[in-house]
């Protein structure tokens, strides 16, 4: 049984195509002003690397910001509960899901179905979410891909404050005319961010294991972090980027198995 899943995210579309819910081809675009043929383009791709057409998919379903835009798509789901079916298809123990995107961070509670019992989910400020680590990156001037490691060289951080980029933007600066050491600053930019996260996920309560997915998975600065504040290891799969399309994907064969 072929199955795809399309997640229309903020920054990029992400596409994953299963094979007996086996990861055959994946692949992403930045979604820029056209998502539609973003997701038409990474779509392509993913069936050009599995060596297969359109017409070979039996299902596709579509999750993320932008679904209402997904092309092809014959069913959606939300964010959350693509996130609960990547969480438990990952890690079976999962119970606990942390996406952090572009834009915004939720976090879900799962069952060992991978069905999702409750979420909760940070979207008023980019504090909590990639774009905050990318505007402070620009104003330490640092390569982004450097901040992670940069942050674990600090043996203390120097405090900002969090509730809002713009705010913590300034801080950053003020530190910097203080000549406060770089990797301080970059791991208190980690350290804010995880604590807005932390007390999300807090609200909602852990369920261990915890997974962590989307794109800020893979920095370790933030990794570091996270792991501090909740006190406890976090799993993250191969492909953190992926967990969404993943999730959606899995919905897809099920549907596609309902209709036969």
């Amino acid at each position: 049984m072929l199955s795809a899943g399309i997640d229309m995210g903020t920054q990029r579309v992400k596409v994953v195509i299963l094979k007996d819910k086996e990861i055959i081809a994946r692949s992403q675009q930045f979604s820029g002003f056209e998502p539609t043929k973003a997701a038409e383009q990474s779509l392509q791709e993913a069936l050009q690397n599995a060596k297969l057409s359109r017409q070979d998919i039996q299902h596709i379903t579509a999750t993320g910001a932008g679904v209402n835009m997904a092309p092809f798509a014959d069913s959606t789901i939300s964010m959350m509960g693509a996130d609960a079916k990547a969480g438990a298809y990952f890690f079976p123990s999962a119970r606990t899901v942390i996406d952090i995107g572009a834009e915004d961070a939720r976090a879900v509670k799962c069952d060992e179905n991978g069905v999702m019992v409750d979420f909760i989910v940070n979207a008023r400020c980019a504090a909590g979410a990639g774009t905050f680590i990318e505007a402070m990156a620009r104003a330490l001037e640092v390569e982004l891909e450097d901040m992670g490691s940069l942050s674990l060289k600090a043996e203390k951080a120097s405090p900002i404050n969090a509730s809002c980029v713009i705010f913590a933007e300034s801080d950053v600066v003020s530190l910097i005319h203080k000549e406060e050491p770089k990797s301080e600053i970059a791991r208190a930019i980690f350290d804010a961010m995880a604590e807005r996260v932390s007390s999300m996920v807090l609200r909602l309560g852990i369920n261990k294991d915890i997974i962590l997915v989307g794109g800020v998975a893979k920095d370790i600065g933030f990794v570091d972090s996270l792991k501090r504040r909740l006190g406890t290891e976090i799993l993250i799969p191969e492909e953190p980027l992926y967990a969404g399309a993943v999730g959606a994907a899995l919905i897809a064969a099920r549907k596609a198995a309902r209709r036969r």
